[in-house]
């Protein structure tokens, strides 16, 4: 086993900021799209990005990449999304294997209305705390973080053919079509 480089005390002050921060916003989050639209942060996500896809869908392999999710969860939430008529499923007539994703009008309805709560409270508890300076150096810094995750060896997220997985260091969709 190699020689282990422990975090300094600014890296740990910044890993413990980090997922503090995280947790502190996906449970608020979580709260209030459950509250007020019955959804999970998951599946907000999840029709967020399928409004920002053409033709509003995508194949379930590529969709579970880039949330960062497991094909059988993303399977069981499209499940509970479909039973409330917000997406749809459809098989691939060129490609018997291959299953979409497709967000119904009714999913971007929901979405359109839960849109601006959302951003509206991740830019309350997130951005109006931050300089535009901090933001960048937010933006720059975990976007680098997450390509080098999403390319490398360590934990990569692989397609089904073994690709990278598109979207999965894409900037994140906060709204519809965005």
């Amino acid at each position: 086993m190699g020689h282990t480089r422990w975090l300094d005390d600014e890296e740990k002050r910044a890993w413990t900021a980090f997922t503090t921060a995280h947790a502190l916003l996906y449970r608020r989050l979580e709260q209030q799209l459950k509250r007020a639209f019955g959804l999970s942060g998951l599946q907000y996500e999840i029709l967020a990005r399928l409004s920002g896809v053409p033709d509003r869908e995508m194949r379930m392999a590529e969709l579970a990449c880039a949330l960062v999710n497991s094909k059988s969860g993303l399977t069981y939430q499209i499940g509970q999304l479909e039973k409330s008529g917000l997406v749809r499923r459809r098989s691939c007539p060129s490609d018997e294997r291959a299953v979409y994703a497709v967000l119904t009008d009714e999913g971007m309805a929901l979405l359109e209305r839960a849109a601006p709560d959302f951003v509206g409270l991740v830019r309350e508890l997130l951005f109006d705390a931050l300089t535009p300076e901090q933001v960048r150096a937010l933006a720059d810094g975990l976007g680098e973080a997450s390509r080098r995750m999403a390319a490398g060896p360590v934990g990569t997220r692989a397609a089904a053919d073994g690709t990278a997985c598109p979207g999965a260091a894409a900037d994140v969709a906060t709204g519809p079509g965005r």
